[in-house]
């Protein structure tokens, strides 16, 4: 009954727990051992979703432990829920999260003649700043650049003859007739990398239709990657966070290095 119990309350922790979001059970198992005056209680859970799934682990423990208190009661007056913990949680973009005994570094290219000439502020590329700051990456610079498909190819080679492990573009994805930071792009890289583009799409076309109308690409250029983000701060923000921490993975297969997973 205990067992039974727990499954229902795991399937119900978002309408018991407020701000807690309905997600789906792919797992769940739920053990007891019985000590001389103990009862121990074990839950496991799995799913492949958006966000973690330990509350509707310790929601289930906490109804077993429950339903065992009141089915007991009658032989066993004062009977004690002692503690409920999370002993282990696995999964996630954070199982994915590589590490480099240096610092990996990094530039951040804004494209726009208007930023460029001081008529729009930039926001895209202080959002993308933070978040690869976040990450530990060192900016070694951060510029901004007219739509001219010169000057960003100029750009491009001299930051990756310096060595830097990671350029990221924002600005020039689109289908406008200044809009030539892909076409930049595809002129350098050595290899185009179509997966990193993809999943940025995907991840976008979630959350708002406009997403298949970005052209950005992602290459690598010796042994620096380059990836082409949106221009509006929100497709940047969302582009960039579709890839961390996975991304990081490509600078160790760029050295010869095989999936640690």
């Amino acid at each position: 009954m205990a067992r039974v119990a727990g499954i229902m309350g795991a399937k119900k922790t978002s309408e018991l727990i407020p701000l807690t979001h309905p997600i789906p059970i792919d797992f769940i198992s739920i053990d007891f051992s019985l000590e001389e005056d103990e009862i121990f209680i074990k839950v496991k859970t799995k799913t492949i979703w958006k966000t973690g799934i330990e509350m509707e682990a310790l929601t289930a423990c906490a109804i077993s432990a429950l339903t065992i208190y009141d089915m007991i009661k009658p032989t066993k007056q004062y009977c004690e829920i002692k503690e409920i913990r999370l002993e282990e949680k696995k999964g996630g973009k954070s199982d994915f999260l590589d590490t480099f005994e240096e610092p990996l570094k990094a530039c951040i290219l804004v494209i726009s003649t208007s930023t460029y000439e001081g008529k729009r502020e930039d926001k895209a590329g202080k959002i993308i700043q933070k978040i690869l700051e976040e990450y530990n990456l060192k900016i070694m610079n951060y510029s901004v650049l007219p739509d001219e498909k010169e000057k960003i190819k100029e750009y491009l080679k001299s930051w990756t003859e310096k060595g830097v492990n990671l350029i990221i573009t924002t600005g020039g994805t689109g289908l406008g007739p200044n809009d030539l930071t892909v076409e930049a792009s595809k002129e350098i890289v050595e290899k185009e990398v179509p997966g990193i583009s993809e999943a940025m799409r995907a991840f976008g076309q979630e959350r708002t239709p406009f997403s298949m109308l970005s052209r950005g690409i992602a290459g690598i250029l010796k042994k620096t990657v380059i990836i082409n983000l949106p221009g509006s701060s929100k497709g940047a923000k969302e582009s960039l966070l579709a890839l961390v921490p996975g991304l990081f993975h490509i600078f160790k297969m760029i050295e010869g290095g095989g999936h640690s997973q």
